[in-house]
């Protein structure tokens, strides 16, 4: 009877180690990997942008969009090159391309054609996948014209980072012409010097009458 409450005992012994380095090896677990997955990659279905003979070239350009977390309210800035993409948490942001009007078209615009991808459940009997929520150009100064429609997420432009010909000198005559206007040396500026005392001339006294010739009687 002995060996038979002992055995258990014994077995529990050795599990009970092993149950607990199981626990413990949780807590050391990696996070999340923040990579953008490889089934978000692979879809495009972006337009494919046309080269401009003005500005920067297309693979050159640099986007910064704003993105809202509408549950905690926080919001971030989001830079993008032309044709990379973003993971933030389950949320995906790809950047195809941006676009500025020229500096004498009126009025002013900057676009950017984005897509969006999100992870999560189309109802709570199905597994989570990746589903596209928008893909489109969106519009800093008419954001009206197309919206990220997402009860989480709201994407809009904030900048297209290009120049066009001619940006880069119109600086350069502004600053040389508003040195022009002032004049070089000091030697305008510096005031006339002031004549000292001993440097004056001496007031000269009033010459006396000559004496008149008298007169004989």
């Amino acid at each position: 009877m002995v060996p038979r409450r002992v055995r258990p005992a014994r077995a529990l012994a050795l599990v009970l180690p092993l149950a607990l380095a199981a626990c413990g090896s949780g807590e050391d677990a990696s996070p999340e990997a923040t990579e953008v997955p490889k089934a978000v990659a692979g879809k495009s279905g972006a337009i494919e942008a046309i080269e401009s003979e003005y500005g920067t070239p297309v693979k050159d350009r640099v986007a910064t969009l704003g993105l809202l977390n509408k549950r905690n309210n926080l919001s971030q800035d989001v830079v993008l090159k032309t044709g990379e993409a973003r993971r933030i948490g389950n949320l995906v942001i790809k950047l195809a391309t941006c676009e500025r009007t020229l500096p004498w078209e009126q009025p002013p615009e900057t676009g950017a054609f984005v897509q969006v991808f999100v992870e999560e459940r189309q109802s709570a009997d199905q597994p989570l996948a990746w589903r596209k929520v928008f893909s489109g150009w969106l519009f800093k100064n008419s954001p009206s014209l197309n919206v990220v429609e997402h009860p989480v997420y709201d994407v809009w432009v904030k900048d297209c980072a290009m120049k066009f010909p001619g940006e880069e000198e119109s600086a350069a005559p502004a600053a040389s012409a508003s040195s022009a206007a002032k004049p070089a040396g000091s030697a305008s500026a510096a005031p006339s010097p002031t004549p000292s005392p001993s440097a004056s001339a001496a007031p000269t006294a009033a010459p006396k009458p000559a004496a008149s010739p008298e007169v004989g009687l």
